[in-house]
């Protein structure tokens, strides 16, 4: 374990007054650079730092916690907090939260003991490139990373599309197929600096650009079996499907009552004409305040398995992503013209609800998926 994480972790107080932590943190370090990020893409890498550090990584972790408590609902408030301000770099959070929550389901416990301190403390930035797997698993594309096994671990080839949060010193949870065969699957951790992986800025968003999201090129990578989260692929997906679901829920929940917020901004000056506008804000606050409460309920139980449980969660994320929509359309229409400026908080945060709607699993997957469980 790192001195960092050492640092961290005995500290007696280290679980008392994070939110607080991270409100100062977002209040005094993102805050001054959100616009930055978003139409400059510029990467808030010393935030993630920070955020780390304040122990926002880390609250669904029970080996972490060594409480044996997996607290999602508290990572779900931590990351919504964070979203309502900037979503580029709430998702950033939900990537790392995602990367910890595999190596914690996974099956390595040299990964559990080596790596997940770290990236639990931010010591290691990480991402997640499970968007493939899911929608290969959803019958919508086919795995794009097969496997071969070698002498102390696999060789990997293929491409991933878009892959966040990254960057030479960062590292990504992602599945492979054993020499392409999708009943074969692989879970590993990858560093970006393996040799024969590259990392290729191919795309420009109108969106979450400040999230150094990359293609990623494997060219005969060798991934060692240390670095492997799980050789069982699939009981890894059975086991990890629900938190990487759930932990979303911290990106719309935070998106929605920023553009509540700027509803009621707005009531002061156009209250008289806006209150002819359909999704007023007290009403997008009871739906959302309903959506909360079924989300910690959700949340209590992260481990269970069964699909009637995870089509819950489905059901949970697909509600979050239309009422974010809902909310952001609602927002732009109470601001009117000051919300169309190109600095205005209206129109970042209509930007930004697409992305939750179309982020895998996208609005469109989720009813594919849960037309076939019914």
């Amino acid at each position: 374990m790192s001195q960092l994480a050492e640092d961290i972790y005995s500290d007696p107080d280290f679980y008392n007054g994070v939110e607080e932590k991270v409100d100062e943190i977002i209040e005094s370090a993102l805050k001054p650079i959100t616009v930055s990020v978003d139409l400059e893409g510029n990467y808030p890498k010393e935030v993630l730092k920070s955020l780390g550090e304040s122990g926002a990584f880390k609250q669904h972790l029970s080996s972490i916690r060594k409480d044996e408590f997996c607290d999602m609902g508290e990572a779900i408030k931590l990351m919504s907090k964070v979203s309502h301000e900037c979503l580029s770099t709430g998702f950033s959070v939900w990537c790392q939260d995602a990367c910890a929550w595999y190596i914690e389901v996974g099956s390595n416990e040299y990964l559990k003991e080596k790596m997940l301190p770290k990236i639990a403390s931010g010591e290691i930035l990480a991402g997640t490139g499970m968007s493939n797997t899911m929608k290969a698993y959803a019958d919508i594309e086919d795995l794009r990373l097969s496997g071969k096994k070698v002498d102390g671990g696999y060789i990997v080839n293929g491409s991933l599309p878009w892959v966040s949060n990254l960057g030479e010193d960062h590292m990504f949870g992602t599945l492979f197929a054993i020499d392409g065969d999708k009943d074969k699957p692989v879970m590993a951790l990858v560093d970006c600096s393996s040799k024969g992986f590259e990392l290729r800025l191919s795309a420009h968003f109108v969106a979450l650009e400040g999230t150094r999201t990359f293609a990623c090129i494997f060219n005969d990578v060798f991934i060692p079996d240390e670095m492997i989260i799980d050789h069982d692929g699939k009981g890894f997906m059975k086991k990890a499907r629900f938190g990487m679901i759930m932990l979303q829920a911290g990106m719309a929940a935070g998106n929605i009552q920023a553009c509540i917020d700027i509803c009621k901004e707005n009531e002061g000056r156009f209250g008289h004409v806006n209150s002819y506008l359909d999704d007023r804000p007290e009403e997008l606050q009871e739906e959302l305040d309903d959506l909360l409460d079924a989300c910690i309920a959700l949340a209590e139980d992260p481990y269970d398995t069964s699909d009637d449980h995870f089509k819950d969660v489905l059901q949970l994320r697909l509600t979050a992503g239309e009422l974010t929509l809902r909310a952001s359309q609602s927002a732009m229409l109470h601001a009117g013209a000051s919300g169309y400026l190109i600095k205005a908080k209206a129109q970042r945060k209509l930007r930004e609800s697409y992305f939750v709607a179309i982020v895998t699993p996208a609005i469109k997957h989720l009813r594919k998926q849960l037309a076939e469980m019914n």
